[in-house]
């Protein structure tokens, strides 16, 4: 501070501090049209106890605190302003009367009843309305202390008279029931402790102790710093009250006991940040305990009442006490007020000027309070230096221009000015201070409707240098926290910047599982597939919405993708080559048995019926396209309608075959003939179609009464969202398969006991393992579809029509292909239809034979011989001699 340095220096060349008396207290009061009352901490008392006192008398206060002296001076500044310049209550002229509170609420209840008496006179009068008393004192400034507001203030609202407090910063005060009359030049405690509350979260110090003076200041401090602090996620370590050092208080013995136990708790504690809430005083007694105590250096978060403090700063061994934060009302600047306070020092120095002085009649107060500041008068420069040094005078020095401005406008003064009348109340003073706007030094502010005013801070670091002190701006708050880091200096090595948490800070994807009491001291535990962290504060996981999804440790849920069985996939390329095989398979063997129709091969297989039914078999075996790709409700119901009747029809047929050769095998003759001949012709193929009427009505059934719907499952999979035909019932999905089943049961049972005749062609055989391909294909499905990745039943489904197909052409109609390519000289009557003279010799008749030749088989171009056996056909003379193998 240049101009403040220049002062010092020009005082040293006046010779002021050379100890001559002074008259610094005669100029705290001068007479004036309106009288402002002032109550500033400008001395303590000591080694009074008030606990024994006996009679109201009060303390001597006989410690000089530079601080107080400084605020009043600014007051006298701004009071000598105002009255010469024309702006502001032109014509008229304001006057002060500047008290000394001692510091104790005892003490500050004298002035401020002197403040109270009727102008003119000593006492307070006792009246049924004081509407139209008129105290000595318009307004008053201070005191500077919540503790001394709160008792002063009831007083003075009592009276409706406005009281301007330039320190006083606690909640309580904005109360408008509890103090109408109470208005301030600094923000409340909680704008401050806002601000602390957003330091510690832009450092991450989340685990710290809490300390605070015993008196109102300090406990309602600690009370909004933890109700501030724990919606930030910070958590208190520790909460401890300091006593004050008082003569109304504990005895000294106690006082120490309660320090140390504090500092105990600071010691055993790991939390490396201490907010202290307190007053100087409080302040002063903690760090000359701690000090003593050797406590280890830590980061403290000052409080305005101690942060720029002489009490604090001046004590031996605070520099090694760590890194000191704080925040300091901005204000505006008083680059003049250094050399306001030199000369004012100046003048107490001048003989001539005492001596003016004491020509003036004294005070009303001065018989009564005596001398307003008696330390002042006894002090050199050095004791304010260091004061003038970090002081903060502008809320004093604004609380006068505020007052000035209400009368302005309660007198109605313009810029000629101020109109005679009757002399303006304190209480109509009061109307005109609600929500008043004003300016002082060009700074703009305004009483809110509970009466503080929106000033800024900044925030100050503690920097030690040769012993010196200074206050560096590292930062500032206005309604959000500006840091500046690049200016910080810690008392950590490398200046790294100091951690204090409970816990160390959890990774991305992880949430904190809290252990014991606080919040802040947890162990990190992962968020698993499907949660996700939303928040670093979160203690739980969320869980991700149903079409979403998240990996392990994830911060946020990713959209879930469509997953059904696709064209590329191996699964499916693998059904491809399968339907190729079948129905290369079945469109072959169909193109031989067409070209060998009137062969006896093909006769004796069906004929036409056989041409059916591997024609049946083929478009079976088309259903399997169906299951690939995108479902679709169309495709759900024409995977089952498409496989199923195309199959019934199939098994159908092949049940034909096997009643015949059990009816030739197992019947009596007469019953054979007469089983045999509803069995072919016409009659076949009405067994057939009923047959797929059957089934026909059981898809209907099943389509209308429980139909399979697509679906989207979301947590069948973790990343992807399955569409998929969902079944509609089991159960219907069963009944389906009964007509297939049935005929298949029945085709089985009818072949499985029937004896090939010597011979001649075996055809029971390739139906009973038809028969079994079949029931082996569809019994091993269930437990393969069921334990199958949902993704895959489609090609599961697909796969077993395909393997049921296969196994029916590999046991029934690919040995007749064989017959038909490769054993041409074994497709003869004899060998497949029974006729000639093997078949003669084989069942002694036409209907032992099997006489199936006796019945035309559809299609067949001409018709047999009615009678084989009465016209023998001549042997083929290809065949080789004795008996045919049946292996067939």
């Amino acid at each position: 501070m240049p101009a403040c340095q220049a002062v010092l220096g020009l005082a040293a060349v006046l010779g002021l501090g050379t100890g001559a008396p002074l008259c610094l207290s005669r100029q705290l009061s001068s007479r004036g049209d309106y009288i402002l009352g002032g109550l500033f901490p400008m001395g303590s008392a000591e080694d009074v106890d008030l606990n024994n006192q006996t009679q109201p008398s009060g303390p001597m206060c006989s410690r000089f605190s530079s601080l107080g002296l400084l605020w009043a001076l600014a007051v006298k500044m701004a009071v000598e302003e105002i009255n010469g310049q024309r702006s502001l209550l032109p014509g008229l002229r304001l006057g002060y009367d500047l008290l000394d509170t001692c510091s104790e609420p005892v003490m500050a209840v004298k002035p401020s009843l002197a403040f109270l008496a009727q102008a003119g006179s000593r006492s307070v009068a006792a009246y049924c309305s004081y509407t139209r008393y008129q105290p000595r004192a318009l307004a008053v400034i201070g005191p500077h202390s919540s503790e001394l507001a709160l008792v002063t203030g009831k007083f003075f609202s009592f009276f409706l008279m406005p009281q301007v407090s330039y320190g006083a910063s606690t909640d309580r005060l904005s109360s408008r029931e509890a103090f109408p009359s109470f208005f301030r030049t600094v923000p409340s405690d909680r704008v401050q402790l806002t601000a602390t509350v957003e330091l510690l979260v832009a450092f991450g110090w989340n685990w710290v102790a809490a300390v605070g003076s015993d008196n109102e200041y300090g406990r309602q401090g600690l009370s909004i710093f933890s109700s501030l602090a724990a919606g930030q996620g910070i958590c208190i370590a520790l909460e401890g009250l300091v006593p004050l050092p008082r003569t109304a208080g504990p005895p000294p013995s106690k006082v120490e006991a309660k320090v140390e136990a504090v500092l105990r708790q600071l010691l055993q504690s790991e939390a490396q940040v201490v907010l202290l809430f307190a007053s100087a005083r409080a302040a002063r007694t903690l760090f000359s305990s701690s000090i003593r105590a050797g406590l280890p250096p830590k980061v403290w978060v000052a409080s305005e009442a101690w942060l720029a403090s002489d009490l604090v700063t001046a004590l031996p061994g605070m520099a090694g006490v760590g890194t000191v934060l704080g925040f300091q009302l901005r204000g505006a600047p008083l680059p003049d007020f250094p050399g306001y306070v030199q000369s004012r020092l100046a003048l107490a120095g001048d003989p001539a000027f005492c001596a003016a002085l004491d020509a003036e009649s004294p005070g009303l107060e001065e018989d009564v309070l005596g001398p307003r500041c008696p330390q002042c008068d006894s002090i050199s420069l050095a004791n304010v230096s260091a004061g003038l040094r970090h002081h903060q005078a502008f809320a004093a020095y604004a609380a006068v221009y505020g007052v000035a401005q209400a009368l302005h406008r309660a007198l109605r003064c313009t810029a000629r000015g101020c109109p005679a009348g009757p002399a303006v109340r304190p209480w109509e003073l009061l109307d005109h201070m609600y929500n008043l706007s004003f300016r002082a030094r060009g700074l703009a502010l305004a009483f809110d409707a509970h009466g503080n005013v929106d000033m800024g801070y900044d925030l100050k670091l503690w920097v030690w240098a040769a012993g010196a002190l200074e206050l560096r701006t590292v930062g500032a708050f206005h309604g959000r926290l500006r840091l500046d880091r690049s200016h910080m200096l810690w008392h950590t090595e490398n200046n790294r910047e100091p951690a204090s948490q409970c816990s160390r800070q959890c990774e991305e994807g992880q949430v904190r599982r809290v252990k014991g009491f606080h919040s802040c001291c947890y162990d990190c535990t992962d968020c698993k597939a499907g949660t996700y962290q939303r928040s670093p504060e979160d203690f739980l996981c969320t869980r991700c919405d149903l079409d979403q999804w998240s990996p392990d440790r994830s911060t946020r849920c990713f959209p879930r993708s469509p997953r059904f069985l696709a064209w590329g996939e191996p699964a499916v390329l693998g059904l491809l080559l399968l339907l190729a095989l079948a129905l290369a398979l079945a469109l072959a063997a169909l193109g031989l048995f067409v070209r060998h129709r009137h062969s006896p091969l093909v006769r004796a297989s069906g004929g036409p019926l056989a041409c059916f039914g591997l024609a049946c078999l083929g478009l079976a075996c088309l259903s399997v396209p169906l299951f690939p790709g995108q479902p679709s409700p169309a495709h759900c119901l024409a995977q089952q309608l498409l496989f199923h009747l195309p199959l019934t029809g199939c098994l159908s047929t092949l049940f034909l075959q096997a009643a015949v050769l059990f009816a030739e095998s197992e019947l009596p003759p007469r019953w054979a003939g007469r089983l045999r001949r509803r069995l072919r012709g016409p009659w076949a193929w009405l067994l057939v179609l009923l047959a797929v009427l059957a089934e026909v009505a059981l898809c209907a059934w099943y389509v209308a009464a429980v139909p399979p719907a697509v679906v989207t499952d979301w947590q069948a999979l973790p990343t992807e969202a399955l569409v998929h035909c969902r079944v509609g019932s089991w159960v219907g999905f069963g009944l389906v398969h009964v007509a297939s089943a049935a005929l298949a049961l029945l085709c089985f049972l009818c072949t499985f006991l029937v004896r090939g005749r010597p011979g001649r062609y075996d055809g029971t055989r390739g139906l009973t393992f038809a028969m079994l391909a079949y029931f082996v294909t569809w019994i091993s499905f269930v437990p393969v579809f069921t334990n199958v990745p949902l993704a895959y039943q489609p090609a599961v489904q697909g796969a077993a029509i395909l393997f049921c197909a296969l196994g029916i052409l590999t046991a029934f109609y690919l040995p007749k292909c064989y017959l038909l390519l490769c054993r041409p000289e074994l497709n003869t009557p004899e060998f497949f239809l029974g006729e000639g003279p093997q078949g003669a010799r084989g069942g002694g008749g036409r209907e032992e034979a099997g006489g199936v030749a006796s019945e035309p088989l559809p299609g067949d171009p001409t018709p047999v011989s009615p009678d084989p056996v009465e016209s023998p056909q001549p042997s083929n003379p290809s065949l080789p001699p004795g008996p045919r193998s049946s292996g067939f």
